[in-house]
């Protein structure tokens, strides 16, 4: 009766020792399968991003110029240089906030090469549905908030409340702030000024 028992326990312990091998290399056969077409996604996404946010055509492929900058928060700013006829015509700039009401933000913003803003893109957010989700329009040219044109530095890219130029999303304000920040980090890292200069700004006020 124990050489049984034994037997069964080293059979059972075979046998879930192949169900996990075999498991394994299937869910490593399906990343294989998926690994190149979702990063191939991803980089569709952001060079559509890209075109969103610089005015105009240009002839290079940002992706292959791109440039970085680390920040002092241990995050990571990229610039996206697009040119026609090799000549700048506006950079975009992947940037972040950790001060989303949800956590971090991620936005791409155009500027143009005068440093003014062209356009944005949210890549992605975890706001609240209906109040802070509604930064994807908010602070474009026909938004309320709208901050198209404008130069950061120059111009107050802050919420009124806090004594600047833009209209809050109502209801909203951590998740403009945080939005406003994200901006105004992009624009100091692209202009090579303190890349928390923005973020400090922004929080204490």
């Amino acid at each position: 009766m124990g050489k049984k028992l034994e037997s069964n326990f080293i059979n059972m312990v075979i046998v879930l020792f192949a169900v996990t091998l075999i498991a394994s290399a299937a869910v490593g056969y399906v990343y294989t399968l998926t690994a190149g077409p979702i990063d191939n996604a991803k980089q569709a996404k952001q060079v559509n991003a890209i075109r969103q946010v610089i005015p105009g055509e240009f002839d290079n492929d940002p992706n292959a110029e791109i440039w970085e900058k680390e920040t002092p928060d241990g995050g990571k700013l990229e610039f996206y240089p697009a040119k026609r006829n090799g000549e700048l015509v506006g950079t975009a700039v992947k940037t972040y906030t950790n001060n989303g009401f949800g956590g971090k933000v991620w936005l791409m913003v155009g500027f143009n090469p005068n440093g003014t803003i062209s356009n944005y893109s949210v890549l992605e957010h975890k706001e609240t549905p209906g109040l802070g989700s509604k930064m994807d329009l908010w602070f474009t040219k026909n938004g309320k908030g709208n901050i198209i044109g404008k130069k950061p530095g120059t111009t107050g890219l802050k919420v009124s409340k806090d004594g600047g130029d833009i209209d809050a999303i109502t209801a909203a304000t951590i998740s403009s702030r945080a939005f406003l920040d994200a901006v105004n980090r992009a624009a100091a890292g692209l202009e090579g000024s303190d890349i928390s200069s923005g973020a400090t700004q922004q929080n204490n006020n």
